[in-house]
């Protein structure tokens, strides 16, 4: 079994990494970004034990969020000046922390405060993803990256469920508590598992900040793929952000229990990131990229076959979840492994950049979502999701 060489890469000649490493990365990032969204199915009884007015129940989950985008741009760029290790270990630590100061809140700011600080770390993530791709050898390291996102994209998939499902049988409370668990089992883990790996320029905090818009500026390829993939997470929060509203309502009468099952359907998406990842080391990414893109938008058109609130349309409902966030899994590898490979010694604030437009692409469709669903249901809500991946496959074409 290869594994690495050194803190600075692997070793000469190598053609894979650990798989028992390229596990506990995947693993650990699927943890790590669960924390974004444990709070999302639970704003309904944290509000009301801690008294939250009907007006600011939604910071409970924006709050995370914000975090989540402050460190995007503040703290992922330290992954090109500081040791990734180290800096991947602290982040743990202010998430294990700041879940317990969750978990034991006794009133709105206290909740929020510590929810801000959860999103502030779980941009580990973003420090472990450069960090596998920085270690695998560029024969393969579409794969690698392809399997740690598979960890990521899994633990995004999980984490309404599974913190729905603990809070059925115990209390709110406890998803902190087992965050809180979770965050120190990991740290503890990668601290034994993961070499140190220093990065081989040290410009100051001020330009490395600075660097990041003269990247946007002079990098056409993350540029494109930034927002290729912004337009699908757009998609994908639409989707998510609507669809529970259409099952629980007239056409459907699903119970809470029934929207997190139909939640899992969404699962089946991870499968794309390790086969894209192959695809990519393979030379294929445009026509990959075009075929994850369609599919995309493929899936807000099978919702449309059938009546809404029929057996077939339900059907069609968890397709079109399925092939959505296939999509959507499969066009981030794709992107990540053509950024990835533009140079090592910026790698951080690439994935910084590209994440941001991510995660804004993201906002943007959840707030597209809610206000098209009040105002057309479903039938518009659906067509702007429609039209947001078409956007971007119209972009990929003017690159091919």
């Amino acid at each position: 079994m290869n594994t690495f060489a050194g803190p600075a890469g692997p070793s000469a000649g190598a053609n894979t990494v650990s798989p028992w490493l390229v596990l506990l990365l995947a693993t650990a990032c699927g943890f790590i970004a669960a924390n974004m969204y444990y709070a999302q199915p639970l704003a309904g009884p944290i509000s009301a034990a801690l008294g939250f007015s009907q007006g600011t129940t939604g910071l409970i989950v924006t709050m995370t969020q914000v975090g989540c985008g402050m460190g995007m741009l503040l703290v992922v760029p330290l992954g090109d000046l500081f040791e990734n290790r180290r800096l991947a270990l602290i982040l743990l630590g202010i998430i294990a922390i700041a879940s317990l100061g969750a978990a034991l809140a006794f009133n709105p700011l206290s909740f929020l405060i510590a929810a801000w600080f959860i999103g502030l770390g779980t941009v580990a993530v973003h420090v472990l993803v450069p960090y596998a791709a920085h270690m695998a050898p560029e024969a393969v390291r579409g794969r690698v990256v392809g399997n740690v996102m598979s960890g990521l994209l899994l633990g995004i998939m999980l984490a309404r469920p599974v913190a729905s499902a603990i809070t059925a049988f115990s209390s709110w409370h406890a998803v902190f508590f087992f965050s809180a668990a979770a965050a120190t089992l990991i740290a503890f883990v990668l601290a034994r598992s993961m070499r140190p790996r220093q990065p081989q320029s040290r410009p100051r905090y001020a330009d490395l900040l600075r660097s990041m818009w003269r990247l946007v500026r002079t990098t056409p390829i993350l540029r494109r793929r930034s927002l290729y993939h912004a337009a699908l997470s757009g998609a994908f929060s639409l989707f998510w952000t609507t669809v529970p509203l259409l099952l629980a309502g007239p056409a459907f009468r699903l119970s809470q229990g029934g929207i997190a099952l139909f939640g899992l359907a969404g699962v089946a998406g991870a499968i794309a990131a390790p086969v894209t990842g192959r695809i990519a080391d393979r030379g294929w990414s445009r026509p990959a990229s075009v075929f994850a893109i369609a599919a995309a938008a493929g899936a807000f058109l099978l919702t449309h076959i059938a009546q809404q609130g029929s057996p077939l349309s339900l059907g069609l409902l968890v397709a079109a979840a399925i092939v959505l966030d296939f999509g959507v899994s499969a066009n981030m590898t794709l992107g990540q492994r053509a950024i990835f490979s533009i140079g090592a010694e910026f790698r951080s604030r690439l994935n910084g950049i590209y994440m941001t437009m991510f995660f804004s692409g993201g906002a943007i469709g959840s707030a597209l979502g809610g206000w098209s669903y009040a105002h057309g249901g479903w039938n518009m809500a659906s067509w702007f999701g429609f039209a947001l991946p078409v956007a971007a496959l119209l972009y990929l074409l003017t690159e091919l």
